[in-house]
């Protein structure tokens, strides 16, 4: 065990890829928060928080190891989404003049990245305050996006045991990026069953409706008198794949979710303009069920490289894309 100031750290071997990347997992402990954090896919592998009781226990979907990781590609258990998060329509955008043509991994759309997104690299690990710093080199043309990125991604435990994911970036040519953490969260505890009817709070006043193929129509729909009103809380139902507008950024909630059986509470602050609303619906038993987690991403919008009217998820060369998202945990 490793300490750093306030947060307790220690690191594993996790396995071995068929290529012969070593990966390792990285538990940090503070407050009574446990976190373990793989560097395949920046991964977080559980979240382990105290009930009103004082009993602790796992309340984010993850997987016990390495293989299920690579077996189970397609729901994002925890991990690290990007270059782009969510999708880009037709695979395609235009830059200054160019046209750029991604690879597709859901029809004719990109999602998450495509098929070797971050979610898929394994990450070099270092140890920085309070936890640990993931980074990594995408080359220019991985996936179809332009540009040598340079991106890394902090996790560590704050005061109280807040855990607070930090993304940092920089490009040498134009491109476009979108980063988030893909974990579905269960306050009732991981394997527990559906978590439906816990009680949510999202304070955005706009979504931008979306498609058949879950591309947004460029709309800002106001939430008055619609099942996307979650300005009060109340119970999450199923079917949700949406993009909600935040109202403000920065250090104010955007998102409470609240279980009343055990009394765990979830904050979600982020300098994101947009938080998707993911209730898992598809999820069929393996290895979990049916809105089994609730996935609140924070992001940039779907599709913004194509809609000039949505935040610019532009970076180029001299400027540094920062994105922070902070996780809190208390009780009620």
């Amino acid at each position: 065990m490793v300490t750093a100031p306030g947060t307790a750290m220690r690191t594993e071997d996790f396995g071995t890829l068929a290529d012969g990347s070593r990966v390792h997992r990285w538990t940090l402990e503070r407050d009574g928060t446990r976190v373990r954090v793989l560097t395949y896919g920046g991964i977080v592998q559980s979240v382990e928080v105290p009930d009103r009781d004082g009993v602790r226990a796992g309340i984010a979907l993850g997987l016990p190891d390495l293989d299920g990781y690579r077996t189970f590609r397609g729901p994002y258990f925890g991990a690290l989404v990007g270059r782009y998060a969510n999708r880009i329509g037709g695979a395609r955008f235009e830059l200054d003049g160019r046209t750029h043509r991604l690879t597709p991994n859901e029809g004719r759309n990109q999602v998450h990245g495509g098929a070797g997104g971050f979610d898929k690299r394994v990450w070099r690990a270092r140890e920085v305050a309070d936890g640990v710093e993931l980074s990594l080199v995408s080359e220019d043309g991985e996936e179809g996006f332009p540009g040598r990125l340079a991106v890394s991604a902090s996790y560590t435990l704050e005061e109280g045991g807040a855990l607070r994911i930090a993304y940092r970036a920089t490009t040498d040519a134009p491109t476009v990026l979108n980063l988030t953490n893909h974990t579905y969260w269960n306050l009732a505890g991981a394997g527990s069953g559906s978590a439906l009817g816990q009680t949510l709070r999202i304070a955005a006043g706009r979504i931008t409706p979306a498609d058949a193929e879950s591309l947004p129509t460029g709309e800002f729909l106001p939430v008055d008198g619609t099942r996307y009103d979650f300005r009060e809380p109340r119970p999450v139902g199923a079917g949700y794949d949406h993009n909600f507008v935040l109202d403000a950024a920065g250090t104010v909630p955007a998102a409470e979710l609240y279980d009343a059986a055990s009394g765990r509470v979830l904050t979600v602050a982020t300098t994101e303009p947009g938080l998707q609303l993911y209730t898992a619906d598809h999820f069929d038993g393996r290895p979990f069920g049916p809105c089994a987690g609730i996935a609140l991403e924070t992001q940039h919008f779907p599709d913004s490289p194509n809609r000039p009217e949505f935040p610019s998820t532009v970076l180029r060369p001299g400027e540094e894309f920062v994105s922070t998202t902070v996780y809190g945990f208390t009780v009620r």
